[in-house]
């Protein structure tokens, strides 16, 4: 009897354990199973109606290029530094910091002594003009005097000669004043920037504009800053504003030094900036260090850009692609054709006329709006350029019904 109830037991024992064993190898199954479906299919007629379009995938002979990091800055060839011509004190300013200014614009009006002690010049020269006039004419007549008597026999060739010497120096003395004179007058007008003297009906301790030296902006541009208020005490070495045309900006690379060899001054190069990632802006490469920095062991590059949108600012990082010469094989897609599936980036490729395979890609860099992929396709390959999110949606939808 204990004989049966063990054999009894041990059965239903095995038959236990195999139940186990089934249940785990069903509940194994939706594993082996999970994830989404590698194809999706869709007939002709709703392809026509979502508008998909088939594009094959090509190779294209892209330039080989020198990648590197660098930042905008200002063109130092378009950059001024304006100062005071003399000494003095800032009585008005008329530019900040972000204005727009025009060549020969005055930013700033200040007081000098010096103003007051070139009219005093000119004054003067302009009574010595005078007075040395006055004496030319003196000497005209007594040579015209001399001459007449020396016709008569009433006066000697010496005494004649001796009033043309008199002339000819009065003469000089006049050119000499004239000389002066104008010296004088393009000192207060061209260099100072005022009038020539002070109006009469200035009221005392006024500041009219022109009695005021101008200090102008020597060129179009835009003014970085502004180093000077009303009261400030400038001389001749100060800054008192920074003026740059931002239409022509430089972008400074770092370059790898490995990559030394295959640089030239010349070459055209692609500068990208964070604010528009898609959008490159061309250049040209002008100019390449003499030596490295030592600690990177990379080699300043500079890029002139043009800026006539205004959209470059200085101080944006930036990457760089540099012409390098030559030119490699890429295989190239549309941008569109690009969708996140999973956590992967796939494109859908037509295997059929209505099947399209689900196939995951690995993208490089970017052409304009296509896209090089790196693996994942082959040439020849038929990609959905367009209603790629269709295929996505439907694929999506075929994944939760399973």
């Amino acid at each position: 009897m204990a004989v049966k109830y063990a054999f009894v037991l041990l059965l239903a024992l095995t038959v236990g354990c195999s139940q186990k064993e089934a249940d785990t190898v069903q509940a194994r199954v939706p594993e082996q199973r999970a994830g989404a479906p590698r194809h999706v299919g869709m007939d002709a007629a709703t392809q026509e109606r979502a508008g998909i379009t088939i594009e094959v995938a090509r190779v294209q002979s892209i330039p080989q290029v020198v990648r590197a990091t660098g930042r905008i800055t200002t063109n130092g060839n378009r950059t001024w530094r304006v100062g005071a011509i003399t000494e003095g004190r800032i009585i008005r300013v008329y530019a900040n910091p972000g204005d727009r200014v025009e060549r020969g614009q005055v930013l700033a009006r200040m007081h000098s002594h010096g103003i007051q002690e070139s009219r005093a010049l000119y004054r003067k020269a302009l009574a010595d003009a005078v007075m040395l006039r006055a004496a030319e004419s003196l000497a005209a007549r007594t040579r015209d005097r001399y001459k007449r008597l020396y016709e008569l026999k009433a006066a000697s060739l010496e005494q004649l000669e001796k009033s043309e010497g008199e002339l000819r120096s009065a003469q000089t003395a006049v050119a000499n004043a004239e000389i002066e004179v104008n010296r004088t007058r393009l000192h207060l007008v061209e260099f100072l920037g005022v009038s020539l003297d002070t109006s009469h009906d200035h009221q005392a301790g006024d500041e009219h504009d022109e009695d005021l030296i101008p200090i102008r902006s020597p060129a179009g541009g835009t003014v970085l800053a502004a180093s000077v208020t009303s009261g400030t005490v400038v001389g001749t070495g100060g800054e008192a504003f920074i003026i740059s045309d931002l239409t022509k900006l430089w972008t400074i690379a770092s370059v790898n030094e490995e990559n030394l060899s295959r640089l030239r001054t010349g070459a055209l190069a692609h500068v990208s900036v964070q604010a528009y990632p898609d959008r490159p802006f061309p250049g040209v490469v002008t100019k390449i260090d003499e030596e490295l920095d030592p600690a990177t062991r990379t080699i300043s590059v500079r890029i002139e850009l043009s800026n006539s949108s205004g959209r470059l600012k200085p101080e944006m990082y930036a990457n760089v692609e540099i012409d390098a010469g030559g030119s490699d094989p890429m295989l190239f897609v549309p941008q569109s054709a690009l969708q996140e599936v999973s956590g992967e980036v796939v494109v859908f490729v037509r295997t059929a006329p209505e099947k399209f395979e689900v196939r995951p890609v690995v993208a490089g860099r970017t052409l304009e709006t296509r896209l090089q992929i790196v693996r994942g396709l082959e040439p020849g390959d038929e990609v959905v350029s367009r209603g790629s999110f269709l295929l996505k949606s439907q694929l999506l939808k075929s994944s939760l019904e399973e």
